[in-house]
């Protein structure tokens, strides 16, 4: 049985709910269950953000604002996990379930986008500024990828995502997230 499938089965059911998790009968948690121990890394995302995005041009010259998105964090099963909802305002839908692993000290994420079939294994570790780093595992992209989550502070975070193609000795900026909580809009 592939690991991917009780994956699946908890990333359909949260799916289902309406409004980011209003309905009681899956256990969504606080945000105080996803901030203790190592949970805090991915915890301290935990709300609703606005995001302002922009691109490296092809020929690397230049930068160009995005069309931005919403991003939302939920803590799960009372700190089982937490899985995001990337909500893009020109694009497909997507989310991570993200798990702690004590075992490998690590990050097992899962990342499924509308659009594209199956999964991506993804793991991350903290690194010692405090940023979460993120490295597919499988499949593997094609240059390498790596995302960085920058530590949150009472305005928000940052996030970048750069590319390799040697191997992962040196890695290219290409794309930047700008995250601010999000404030109701009427």
């Amino acid at each position: 049985m592939s690991i991917f499938r009780p994956v699946f089965t908890i990333v359909v059911a949260v799916l289902a709910l309406p409004a980011f998790g209003q309905d009681k009968s899956v256990p969504i948690g606080t945000r105080q269950a996803c901030m203790d121990g190592p949970l805090a890394q991915f915890g301290q995302y935990i709300g609703d953000w606005d995001i302002e995005d922009s691109q490296l041009s092809p020929d690397g010259k230049e930068w160009t604002a995005g069309a931005g998105a919403r991003w939302n964090f939920i803590c799960l099963g009372d700190g089982t996990a937490i899985q995001d909802f990337w909500i893009p305002d020109d694009g497909p839908v997507g989310t991570n379930l993200r798990t702690w692993n004590p075992a490998t000290e690590s990050w097992d994420i899962a990342w499924a986008i509308k659009g594209l079939p199956g999964f991506a294994h993804i793991q991350a570790e903290m690194d010692e500024s405090g940023n979460v780093v993120m490295h597919y595992k499988s499949p593997l992209p094609n240059p390498l990828r790596q995302i960085t989550f920058f530590p949150a502070d009472s305005n928000g975070w940052r996030w970048t995502l750069e590319v390799s193609s040697d191997g992962g000795a040196n890695w290219i900026e290409v794309y930047r997230i700008q995250a601010t909580r999000r404030t109701e809009r009427p």
